[in-house]
């Protein structure tokens, strides 16, 4: 039987080990994407299935409050995973690998972003949801784990949490990290209290 605490330590130590691999140029460009639909007055669209759906409506929730944390004018986010009527309805009509690209028709428009936040980087729904957000103008961004998946190949920048297929826990662990680390680091430089 593996002692409780060894095994604690052991998964601390693995986290930080995925945590200090990230491309930091990458955790900057995401930023400076966020950054610029604010100026712009662009959409933040967040996606993503299972636990990454949990993550895609946190972190539009997270966005959608630094603009009032930092007393600043604010990012307009959104989360396609909180419908759930037109979640189903999609799913049942179109197919779910339809249920994100569905919502995009009626929402997205150009030079707005799409997060996509996925542990295998192959969901169909999220791929056929970048693909449809590239050919529309959009900004394209990937939250993916294991190997990358095609999300690594199609999306303009990608944050990779490198781990064995199918570990989920500390690479949705590291997705929802990313999540604090960036609205943090936004509601600080927007309200000067760090240099941009």
């Amino acid at each position: 039987m593996v002692n409780s605490k060894d095994y604690f330590k052991k998964y601390f130590e693995h986290l930080h080990e995925i945590l200090i691999s990230l491309d930091l140029n990458e955790i900057e460009a995401v930023e400076n994407c966020f950054l610029l639909a604010r100026k712009n007055k662009k959409t933040v669209f967040f996606i993503g299935n299972g636990g990454s759906a949990a993550t895609a409506s946190h972190f539009a929730q997270d966005l959608g409050e630094v603009g009032r944390k930092a007393k600043v004018p604010g990012f307009k986010s959104l989360s396609l995973t909180d419908n759930t009527s037109l979640i189903t309805a999609a799913g049942n009509d179109h197919g779910y690998d339809k249920i994100f690209t569905v919502q995009l028709e009626e929402l997205f428009g150009a030079g707005d972003v799409l997060v996509a936040i996925s542990a295998s980087g192959n969901s169909p729904n999220v791929v056929n949801a970048v693909e449809f957000a590239k050919k529309a103008g959009g900004i394209t961004i990937g939250f993916i784990g294991f190997s990358g998946g095609k999300l690594k190949d199609i999306c303009d920048h990608v944050i990779h949490a490198k781990t064995p297929s199918g570990e989920y826990g500390p690479v949705e662990d590291v997705h929802l990290i990313m999540d604090h680390l960036i609205q943090s680091h936004l509601i600080a430089t927007l309200s000067n209290k760090i240099a941009s």
